[in-house]
């Protein structure tokens, strides 16, 4: 019986890192087709959001089961529930994915940035996917030194993230109305997939350690 336990523990890694991959596939895609307009890879990118949140229910009945049928304690209940809140985590940062590919889609054939913030929004994907790549290796491996990388990329999001608002707000700013409203989402909608890759990370150091990192607190 404790093997099968086991065997159920070990599935639920599994299943997460599969949620990360497919939304480190979906940041990417996303901001791809935000820089190019292109609006076949943004569709794609919209759909295959649908699979993010399958996977986030499966894994949560399987949690849910796993809660009522084994009533595990200390360490395993710490992977059941930590492991429920990584895949809402995870689900979440699909939808931010899909919502970058929705403002591309809006604003084809035209790219939807301004070209005044299109290298700050190609540094902020970049940071993304990194967080995103980092996401994955730390759900598949453990390794705490991720969990730092991690962090270290956020900062790097939450400065370009100021620097969009720095950019719209001066006084040589001359985007349409439409793209000050699109250039705030995205910059919010990177800067909250940076929050949530944080809130992965610290809750895997929680998972491993017991504890949590210095001045830390999750994402909601």
């Amino acid at each position: 019986m404790r093997e099968i336990f086991e065997a159920e523990l070990h599935q639920l890694g599994t299943d997460l890192t599969t949620m990360s991959q497919q939304v480190e596939v979906a940041i990417r895609d996303a901001g791809r087709a935000l820089q190019t307009a292109d609006l076949q890879l943004a569709e794609s990118v919209i759909v295959a959001d649908e699979a993010i949140d399958a996977l986030e229910r499966e894994l949560d009945t399987r949690c849910v089961h796993l809660l009522a049928q084994q009533a595990p304690v200390a360490g395993d209940l710490r992977v059941v529930v930590t492991s429920l809140r990584m895949s809402a985590t995870l689900e979440r940062m699909g939808d931010l994915a899909r919502h970058i590919a929705q403002v591309s889609r809006r604003g084809y054939p035209r790219v939807a940035i301004p070209q005044a913030v299109s290298g700050t929004f190609a540094e902020m994907n970049d940071a993304a996917v990194r967080v995103a790549e980092r996401t994955t290796q730390l759900l598949r491996t453990r390794d705490l030194d991720l969990a730092t990388s991690i962090e270290h990329d956020d900062e790097i999001i939450d400065r370009l993230h100021e620097e969009t608002f720095t950019a719209i707000l001066g006084g040589n700013w001359n985007g349409t109305p439409q793209e000050t409203v699109d250039t705030t989402l995205l910059s919010r909608y990177y800067e909250r997939f940076g929050d949530h890759g944080v809130s992965i990370a610290r809750r895997m150091v929680f998972l491993v350690t017991g504890g949590h990192i210095a001045g830390a607190h999750t994402t909601a």
